[in-house]
């Protein structure tokens, strides 16, 4: 998603890594024509009732400033697209109440601050498409997510969570869910749900297993699991519990087709042959055993 493709280069202004301990108001004498401003990685502390002149703003970016509050000068601002103030100080409460009537932000980035709870003014931005709120401390994720229903972002990676909402699932518009370096131990099915999401983040967490109803993502092109006692578990067994030759010969019999009836091998192996099972996953047409169950339905459901 880029930010900045409908501003002219005439209309932006970068002041970034300026040195810059105060906001510039000098800017203020052309703030009808500037719609994009840097500001990001200076020494800005506060931003002030001059902010509020910028009324054709578009975009802002005040990251890596020290900031401890945002104004509700920033509420002013009635084509404010993306606001980016990632890297500051910001914690709970850091966030005017009025954040809400901000119904042009389509852009929200609040990654790399010290949030703990998820800001209730958030939950309201219906308008919302982006929001990154990665690398801060939140435990918990509130059901109010559900009404963030045109999110086609959504960045809780680096934060303490141990568990989703069901409503999660209801975000029909995300293609992409990052929460990967949390706490979380399950994923709930209600992700199936999910049917425009085309990549999921979910390394560097506690999860053991995952709902067989992932399989329902059609548009699931990127999956990460690595970091989980999931995938720790699987190569672990994969490595010591290879498949027998009997299976592999199995799997060689019922994959070729070879016909065979019940005076063509032994009892035991034509009992055995007849426990094989098609692969869940409609995109294979492999078989697999009973010792193998496991295995054979996590590696083929999600890598297939």
């Amino acid at each position: 998603m880029m930010y900045e493709d409908d501003v002219p280069p005439e209309n932006r202004v970068d002041l970034a890594y300026s040195g810059l301990d105060l906001f510039p108001e000098h800017l203020s004498e052309k703030a009808d024509r500037i719609q994009s401003l840097h500001l990001n990685n200076n020494r800005i502390l506060v931003l002030p009732r001059a902010v509020s002149l910028f009324q054709e703003l578009r975009h802002l970016d005040i990251s890596a400033n020290g900031l401890t509050h945002v104004s509700g000068e920033l509420t002013h601002l009635p084509n404010l697209r993306t606001f980016i103030a990632k890297n500051n100080l910001l914690e709970d409460g850091a966030l005017p109440k009025e954040l809400g009537r901000c119904l042009s932000l389509q852009v929200l980035n609040l990654s790399g601050n010290g949030f703990m709870e998820f800001p209730e003014q958030i939950e309201g931005m219906a308008g919302l498409r982006a929001l990154y709120f990665g690398a801060n401390r939140l435990r918990t994720v509130p059901s109010e997510i559900k009404h963030m229903s045109r999110l086609e972002i959504l960045y809780l990676g680096g934060n303490q969570i141990s568990s989703l909402p069901l409503e999660v699932g209801s975000l029909s518009s995300l293609m992409s869910l990052v929460l990967c370096d949390n706490r979380l131990e399950s994923i709930p099915p209600h992700l199936a749900r999910l049917r425009n999401l085309r990549s999921l983040s979910l390394h560097n967490n506690r999860i053991a297993a995952l709902p067989s109803e992932i399989i329902a993502l059609r548009n699931l092109t990127e999956l990460s699991l690595r970091g989980n006692p999931l995938v720790v578990n699987f190569v672990r067994d994969l490595s010591y519990d290879p498949p027998t030759l009997l299976e592999l010969a199995g799997r060689g019999v019922k994959n070729s087709g070879i016909p065979y009836g019940e005076g063509d091998v032994p009892p035991n192996l034509y009992r055995y042959l007849s426990l094989a099972r098609k692969c869940p996953n409609p995109k294979c047409t492999g078989v697999y055993f009973d010792a193998r169950v496991k295995q054979i339905k996590f590696f083929c459901n999600i890598y297939a």
